[in-house]
């Protein structure tokens, strides 16, 4: 599907009102603060989406509708439990560690939403938590002995507690690379804070590296043509 310029325009006011939901939070944040932030006078908005709440909707749908892409062409051909454990970390932390504004609205304003926008958004998100369940069932069924006794539900929200958090700490551009963060949260998940120093890093360190992880399409300027 072609990339066009209204495209271009509405995700360039997407990715400022993420900034600013992320800063102000959704409900201290008004369509006039959004106008001031992308120079897009309120008619205009309105142009490109019908409420404060639709703009909401469309980050996070977009947020997770890029991920779940993202994560389905990597595990395509993938059969063994294990790495297709340490994709479905990497490819979240990655793109998260991208797009931390995103991340903290979804994470922040999970309950904004209202009527069908919410159900459309939850049915995303809960096809999402069913791919690591069934990813992590994989896991404990082929290693028995290891897990058997650890509850699923337990172990899918204890995974997501962990990569979701990374928005209070983690900087992008500080000392720790996003493989970095990577190769740590998969080392402790899967052997365990005491057991996983004896791992070597170079067993977490397969992944490809990921570029162009921006849930936008688009170019990241500050403008965007009309």
């Amino acid at each position: 599907m072609d990339f066009t310029r209204y495209d271009q325009k509405l995700e360039f006011i997407l990715r400022n009102a993420a900034r600013i939901f992320a800063e102000k939070s959704y409900h201290s944040t008004s369509m006039r603060d959004i106008s001031r932030a992308t120079g897009v006078s309120l008619a205009g908005l309105y142009h490109y989406c019908k409420s404060k709440e639709e703009l909401l909707f469309l980050i996070q749908d977009n947020c997770f509708g890029r991920v779940i892409e993202r994560l389905e062409l990597r595990l395509a051909n993938i059969t063994d439990p294990i790495e297709k454990l340490r994709i479905f970390i990497h490819n979240h932390l990655a793109f998260f560690a991208a797009n931390m504004a995103e991340m903290k609205v979804l994470s922040h304003e999970a309950e904004s939403l209202a009527g069908d926008l919410r159900v459309r958004v939850s049915d995303r998100k809960e096809n999402y938590t069913r791919v690591a369940r069934e990813i992590l069932n994989e896991v404990q069924q082929s290693r028995p002995e290891a897990n058997s006794q650890v509850d699923l539900t337990v172990a899918t929200y204890a995974l997501f507690g962990m990569m979701n958090w990374i928005y209070n700490w983690y900087n992008p551009n500080g000392k720790l690379a996003v493989n970095e963060l990577v190769d740590n949260v998969t080392r402790l998940y899967l052997t365990g804070f005491v057991n996983g120093t004896q791992e070597s890093a170079a067993e977490w360190s397969n992944a490809p590296r990921a570029e162009g992880l921006s849930v936008w399409r688009g170019p990241g300027d500050k403008n965007a043509t009309a």
